[in-house]
């Protein structure tokens, strides 16, 4: 093997042996449209915008959010394993603690869920009407 600069063996195999070191300038990136001159800041940092906001980035930062909630909710379900005693109308139940109250939270999603929910059907009622009404005239 020979150490001389301009040996075609001392380079990678996708680099032809006329680019070496020696043989003269690097050629260089054409430049692009969205590039600035030097000094000057390209405009959406000037503007403070940085990098824009997603579908999946919202989409990646709940499935994290999900999972260390889950994680959360395991833990606690596990060292609240004491057996409590609930009664309902005729029914006795016998259920972990951490368990009954993570019923009970579901219970609270789905009624909040249901309001909500109720609540837009009002909404897109009224501005169906108020759509009928403004293409009347």
């Amino acid at each position: 093997m020979s150490t001389t600069p301009d040996d075609s063996s001392n380079f990678p195999p996708d680099v032809p042996a006329h680019h070496g070191p020696s043989t003269g300038p690097v050629p260089t990136d054409p430049p692009h449209s969205d590039t600035t001159p030097a000094g000057a800041e390209h405009p959406d940092v000037a503007r403070r915008k940085g990098i824009k906001h997603t579908r999946v980035g919202a989409t990646w930062t709940g499935l994290v959010i999900g999972i260390v909630v889950l994680v959360l909710l395991l833990v606690f379900i596990l060292q609240n394993l004491d057996s409590v005693t609930l009664e309902m109308f005729a029914w006795e139940f016998t259920l972990p603690l951490g368990v009954t109250l993570l019923f009970a939270a579901i219970a609270g999603a789905v009624i909040m869920a249901l309001a909500g929910g109720v609540r837009i059907i009002q909404i897109r009622r009224a501005a169906n009407r108020q759509r009928r009404l403004n293409s009347n005239f």
